[in-house]
C-alpha cells in the first residue's frame, strides 16, 4: 500500500467493490472482543478500495483466535488490534507472538483501545514494533482509511 499511488474508491451499490477489480484484496484482521467494533469497522471499511484492491476484513474475538487466523491465513497486511481483551495485556502479548514467535515483521499492527488518553508509552511502541495507535472513538471511514495507509 504505497502512499504515492493511493486511490480511495467505493462501489456503486454500496455493498461490494465492482467486479472489475481483479487484484487480490488487502486482508485486514480486526481483533476485538466487542462485536460492535467489528460491525462499525465493517461499515466503515467494507466498501473501500485502495490501489484498485478491495479490503477483505477478517474477524477475531480474542488474541487466541487471532493467532490461529494469522498462522492459517497468508497475506494479512494489517491488524487492527484491541489492547485489552482476555487480559489487560492480551493485545501486547499477541504482538510479541506475531513479531517473535511467528516472525512476521512486515504486517502493519495498529493498536486500538477504548480508553482515550491512555496511549502506550513510547518504549512500548518501539519495544513491541507497533506501527500506530488509535482510540476506538476514531472509527470513521476517513480515520480508518488514514490508519491503514502508511
Amino acid at each position: 500500500m504505497h502512499s504515492d499511488t493511493l486511490r480511495l474508491k467505493t462501489s456503486g451499490d454500496g455493498t461490494q467493490p465492482p467486479a472489475s477489480f481483479r487484484l487480490p484484496p488487502w486482508k485486514v484482521l480486526v481483533v476485538d472482543d466487542d462485536v460492535e467494533v467489528h460491525a462499525v469497522t465493517k461499515l466503515a471499511l467494507g466498501r473501500m478500495v485502495i490501489d484498485e484492491r478491495p479490503i477483505e476484513l477478517l474477524d477475531a474475538n480474542s488474541a487466541k483466535d487471532a493467532e490461529r487466523i494469522l498462522r492459517e491465513t497468508p497475506g494479512i497486511a494489517v491488524i487492527l488490534l484491541d489492547v485489552v481483551m482476555e487480559s489487560d495485556h492480551a493485545g501486547l502479548d499477541l504482538v510479541r507472538v506475531i513479531r517473535e514467535e511467528i516472525g512476521n515483521k512486515s504486517i502493519r499492527i495498529i493498536l486500538r483501545t477504548g480508553h482515550p488518553g491512555q496511549a502506550p508509552e513510547a518504549d512500548v511502541i518501539v519495544d513491541y514494533d507497533i506501527n500506530d495507535y488509535k482510540t476506538k472513538s476514531e472509527l470513521t471511514a476517513q480515520k480508518l482509511f488514514s490508519t491503514l495507509v502508511p
